[in-house]
């Protein structure tokens, strides 16, 4: 099987259907957050220069073909493509429509998008990640959002691009007292580096109140998504289209309160299988919501850079994992048709 379903199998399949049948909305949320700064936090840049333009890269290039913003597409420092190959391959194959949201980025994405006003986040090892009304306010944007995107469509997929998002949702998860572990974009996670500076921002909590943690710990998208999936979830099906960021969300929407019977978390089977992760136990321990993941066969590319994400870089991001997920229900392709589709889309980028 290339999808494989965890947890609530009735809901999962009921979301499924939603999107097969109905009216399907792929939403990427763009932040920033200057904890990616950090050196050897994130090879989500070609450089540490770069690094702000990867969540508006992202974005071009899914809607685009070709990002605005820089040359190329987003690569790592020795070359490996952005997972947004996947996300775009995918939504365009279902003639699934994008809407992109700015929820604190360094650097607007040059394309139509609705725009937070939200700052970057904060680097999190040196200072509170955002104020507490920004953190308020991301929610109630969020909540804004979700009211209107629910209103027009039966699913919506919800991905992000937030380079170094992973250490500000272990650190998040941490100060919400879940014993959480994330991945990484790299084979070798840097987990003590991570743990150095998750044990920074939670040194600065002086209360539990969900929103004043998250201003301490996370980045402008955690509570702008909790916001949406609150408001999002039960008009409207739900998939949170990511890794470990993405339960983060979760972990603050569990507090906050949102219609666990109508969302779902969409993840690539490199993050879902890995045994350090523990992933699906993690999403269990936050809400009742059914974990679908799908092996896009990425193993089996012929380019290099996309078969490395099966060995561990990348694994997922851009919401690749939800996308090919909702790709293979809308369409009903298989493994095969997608991975050629891929590996086409991938082969028309570095023909140019």
């Amino acid at each position: 099987m290339t999808r494989t379903i965890r947890g609530d199998r009735p809901q999962a399949l009921s979301i499924l259907e939603s999107i097969r049948t109905g009216r399907a909305l792929f939403v990427l949320v763009l932040s920033y957050t200057r904890t990616s700064e950090i050196p050897g936090i994130t090879i989500a840049g070609a450089d540490p220069q770069s690094i702000k333009y990867t969540p508006p890269a992202d974005a071009e290039y899914i809607q685009y073909g070709r990002c605005r913003c820089i040359p190329g597409i987003p690569v790592t420092p020795d070359g490996k493509p952005t997972p947004a190959i996947m996300t775009r391959t995918a939504i365009q194959a279902a003639n699934i429509p994008m809407m992109v949201v700015d929820a604190g980025g360094m650097v607007r994405p040059q394309m139509p998008h609705l725009a937070t006003g939200l700052e970057p986040g904060r680097n999190i090892a040196e200072s509170p990640a955002m104020e507490a009304g920004q953190a308020r306010e991301a929610v109630w944007y969020g909540r804004m959002a979700g009211g209107t995107l629910s209103a027009i469509c039966d699913c919506l997929i919800v991905g992000e691009s937030v380079p170094g998002g992973t250490t500000t949702a272990l650190a998040a998860m941490r100060g919400l007292n879940l014993p959480a572990m994330v991945s990484s974009t790299m084979p070798e996670n840097p987990v003590s580096l991570k743990e150095e500076v998750v044990r920074a921002a939670l040194g600065r909590l002086s209360m539990d109140d969900p929103l004043s943690v998250i201003s301490k710990t996370a980045d402008p998208m955690i509570p702008f998504v909790a916001g949406l999936l609150g408001a999002a979830a039960g008009p409207s099906k739900v998939v949170l289209a990511g890794g470990t960021q993405m339960l983060a969300v979760l972990a603050l929407s569990s507090k906050l309160g949102f219609d666990h019977r109508s969302a779902a978390v969409g993840t690539t089977s490199y993050i879902a299988d890995d045994p350090a992760l523990r992933f699906t136990e993690q999403a269990g321990t936050i809400a009742p919501v059914p974990v679908i993941s799908v092996d896009p066969g990425l193993d089996r590319s012929r380019y290099s850079g996309l078969a490395s994400y099966a060995d561990g870089f990348a694994k997922e991001g851009a919401g690749a994992g939800g996308a090919v997920i909702s790709a293979m229900a809308k369409t009903g392709m298989n493994q095969d048709a997608m991975l050629r589709l891929i590996d086409e889309e991938y082969g028309r980028i570095t023909s140019r």
